[in-house]
């Protein structure tokens, strides 16, 4: 017998017993783009605010060597590891490989959550 997704054995379907709850129901997800900067403030669990990332040319960009940081102008996005065809949208994400006027560079943090993108030069 083939089982049906979402039935049960008489053929009726699972109902849910309730809604959920808004602190059950998940954060849309924030794809920020290569572009002129933008940022949004979000109000969070217990009346915090949390400034997110919507768009944004530029990275802070930190040297391990010499642990110094400079703010440097994001050119393309060459790879995203997680997802290819986010490179082809330029979405900058954690992970993602960018090219800057300084060589490449990695990004180390979450920019949807943070405001702002931290990157560390590869080789």
């Amino acid at each position: 017998m083939v089982t049906r997704r979402g039935k049960k054995v008489s053929g009726g379907r699972y109902r849910k017993s309730r809604k959920k709850k808004l602190h059950e129901v998940r954060a849309k997800p924030r794809l920020v783009l290569l572009g002129k900067e933008k940022k949004k403030k979000i109000r969070t669990r217990g009346g915090h605010l949390k400034t997110v990332l919507l768009s944004t040319d530029k990275a802070n960009l930190v040297d391990k060597e010499t642990n110094r940081a400079k703010v440097v102008e994001i050119k393309n996005v060459i790879s995203v590891p997680s997802n290819p065809f986010l490179a082809r949208k330029n979405v900058l994400m954690k992970g993602a490989i960018i090219e800057t006027r300084e060589g490449k560079a990695r990004i180390t943090n979450r920019p949807g959550q943070e405001g702002c993108v931290q990157a560390v030069p590869i080789a």
